[in-house]
């Protein structure tokens, strides 16, 4: 809400990486609430904004590492001057950083199937049944063949689209393509890993099983797997028209 020369911000954002450690914030806000989504404002916020609260730290499942929180605002008052861009260009910038935001994430998901494939490969030379390594026995054999295939793959998507992104053009479909690829293969990656570890994948002393945690998150922020699909296909209609 505009207020003279500031304008006067409530709400709360979950999920923030790393709120704890920010010295300032983009906060996007609604600065024209009918407009909807066309009335939507980019704000540079710092911390120590009187009415700006760092909530608790969220308890996850994986990537604990990474400091999650919320972000709540009660009659924040900043000078309109903290504005980036325009007024009612928000939703617009938004978008524009997505398309990098997800190939952020494809590069997260291939570190952790190149992760949960290494320790697969060291686990499968060295555990033994029947005085054999299980590597050498074609059912394990022919995961870790999968495994490198679909990781490789994944690796040249997310590659073609840093390339075009680079050149300056237009990647939007093939972030897409790369985040859905890569961030499933992540998944499935590790959890062939740890299926591969049998028992002691389930167990905290492996490291695989760390990895099978983390993956699990790649298919849901920056977009799931549902929302890449959705920018897939309506792009591939285009195509067609």
């Amino acid at each position: 809400m505009a207020d003279g020369d500031e304008y006067v911000i409530n709400g709360e954002k979950i999920f923030i990486t790393s709120a704890d450690y920010a010295k300032v914030f983009l906060v996007f806000c609604l600065t024209e609430p009918e407009l909807k989504s066309h009335g939507i404002s980019l704000f540079l916020i710092e911390r120590d904004t009187p009415g700006l609260e760092i909530g608790a730290p969220e308890k996850k499942l994986g990537i604990k590492c990474s400091d999650t929180r919320a972000v709540s605002f009660t009659d924040v008052r900043v000078p309109a001057k903290n504005m980036i861009g325009e007024k009612n260009q928000g939703f617009k910038i938004a978008l524009a950083r997505l398309d990098h935001g997800r190939l952020g994430v494809s590069a997260q998901s291939i570190g952790i199937a190149e992760a949960a494939l290494t320790e697969a490969v060291k686990y499968s030379k060295e555990r033994k049944q029947f005085n054999r390594p299980i590597s050498e026995f074609q059912a394990i054999a022919f995961k870790l063949a999968d495994m490198r295939t679909r990781l490789d793959a994944a690796r040249w998507l997310t590659y073609r689209a840093f390339s075009l992104a680079a050149t300056g053009k237009d990647f939007a479909r093939e972030a897409a393509e790369a985040k859905l690829f890569a961030s499933e293969t992540a998944n499935w990656v590790a959890n062939e890993a740890l299926q591969i570890h049998g028992g002691y994948g389930y167990m905290k002393e492996y490291a695989v099983e760390r990895y099978f945690r983390d993956a699990r998150v790649t298919e849901i922020y920056e977009g799931s797997s549902e929302v890449q699909r959705i920018v897939i296909s309506r792009a591939v209609l285009r195509e067609g028209e």
